[in-house]
C-alpha cells in the first residue's frame, strides 16, 4: 500500500527542464480528468525511458487533502513476468487497484507503447481511468464495468529526438487521434522553413524561419479549430543547429485571451508557457511537444 506524499519530480516533471537542458530520459507525460466516485481529481500518467530502465508512474490527486498518491511500475524488457501485475493503494479512504497488462504491447520510438496492452484503474468495480486498446480483456480481468462518465485528456507533454523529423500522434478535433509530422530545412541554398503535417496533409508551412521562429497558426481538424504554436529560436541560434523546439497543439481554442490575432512572437515567453501548462483545463486540451534536434 502506497502513503500520500508530495509528488516526485519525475511524475509531475522531468529531472532535466526539457526547454533549458537536454534531458537525460525519453518521457511521454498525460494528465487525465476522472471521477473517482464522488471526488473528482486529476490523475498523472508518465511513461519513462532511460538507457538502464523503463517505467510507468501514476499518481492521483486528492483534491480534499492536496496529498498525490504515486504508483510506479517497473517495465524493464528482460523482465517479462513484470510486464502483467497488480498493485492497490487508496485515495480518500478509497481503494484503488491499477491493473496491467503490457506482455504483448507494440512500442516504437515513444516509451509510451503504441498498441496491444491496457493499464486499467478500477475502484469499487467500476473503471475510472483505461490505457491502451485492450478493452475487452481490461474489463474481463479487473471484473469492472465502464464509468457512467469517461476520463478526459486535458494535457499531454512529450520528448521527441530526431535530426530534422518529428512524429507524435495526438487526440485533436472530435477526439480521434492525429498523426502529426514536423519537418525543417535549416541549411542549403534557400532560407529555412519549416512544415507541420496532420495525418500526411501538409497544414502549415514556414518560410523565412529565421525571422518566424515564433507564431502561430489555427487550422481545422474534423471541422474542429485546432491552434498550433511553435518557438523554434534554438534550432537556428543555439550552434550545429541543435538545441529544443517548443510546440503547443491546443484543441477548442476560443475567442480570448491564446487567440492567435491576440499573440504576437514577443508575447512568447516563460510566462505564456507557464500559464498553459499550470492551467490546462481552463485553456483546453493542449499537447506540449519539446523537439530535440540531434546533430
Amino acid at each position: 500500500m502506497l502513503e500520500p506524499s508530495v509528488p516526485t519530480t519525475l511524475v509531475q516533471q522531468p529531472a532535466d527542464d526539457p526547454t533549458t537542458n537536454k534531458p537525460a530520459e525519453n518521457f511521454v507525460t498525460c494528465i487525465h480528468k476522472a471521477k473517482l466516485v464522488d471526488i473528482v481529481c486529476n490523475i498523472t500518467v508518465t511513461w519513462a525511458k532511460t538507457v538502464i530502465g523503463h517505467s510507468l508512474y501514476i499518481t492521483v490527486e486528492n483534491p480534499q487533502d492536496d496529498n498525490y498518491y504515486t504508483c510506479k511500475i517497473d517495465l524493464k524488457t528482460w523482465q517479462f513476468w513484470g510486464k502483467k501485475g497488480l498493485k492497490t493503494f487508496r485515495v480518500a479512504e478509497k481503494r484503488i487497484d491499477v491493473f496491467w497488462d503490457l506482455r504483448s504491447a507494440k512500442f516504437t520510438d515513444s516509451p509510451e507503447p503504441d498498441s496491444d496492452y491496457y493499464v486499467a484503474m478500477v475502484s469499487r468495480e467500476e473503471l475510472i481511468l483505461l490505457l491502451g486498446d485492450q478493452q475487452k480483456e481490461a474489463l474481463r480481468r479487473t471484473k469492472s464495468r465502464l464509468p457512467s462518465e469517461d476520463a478526459s485528456l486535458v494535457q499531454k507533454k512529450e520528448i521527441v529526438f530526431a535530426k530534422k523529423c518529428f512524429c507524435t500522434k495526438t487526440t485533436l478535433g472530435q477526439d480521434k487521434e492525429h498523426s502529426i509530422i514536423i519537418e525543417s530545412s535549416l541549411s542549403g541554398p534557400y532560407d529555412p522553413e519549416m512544415w507541420i503535417s496532420v495525418d500526411g496533409m501538409e497544414s502549415i508551412r514556414v518560410p523565412n524561419l529565421h525571422w518566424r521562429f515564433r507564431g502561430n497558426e489555427t487550422i481545422l481538424v474534423d471541422n474542429s479549430p485546432v491552434q498550433i504554436l511553435w518557438d523554434v529560436h534554438d534550432w537556428l541560434y543555439n550552434g550545429n543547429h541543435s538545441g529544443v523546439g517548443i510546440f503547443v497543439f491546443r484543441r477548442d481554442a476560443d475567442e480570448g485571451e491564446f487567440h492567435s490575432s491576440n499573440i504576437e512572437a514577443e508575447d512568447f515567453g516563460k510566462s505564456f508557457w507557464d500559464v498553459l501548462e499550470e492551467q490546462p483545463s481552463s485553456v483546453g486540451f493542449c499537447h506540449f511537444l519539446y523537439a530535440w534536434k540531434t546533430e
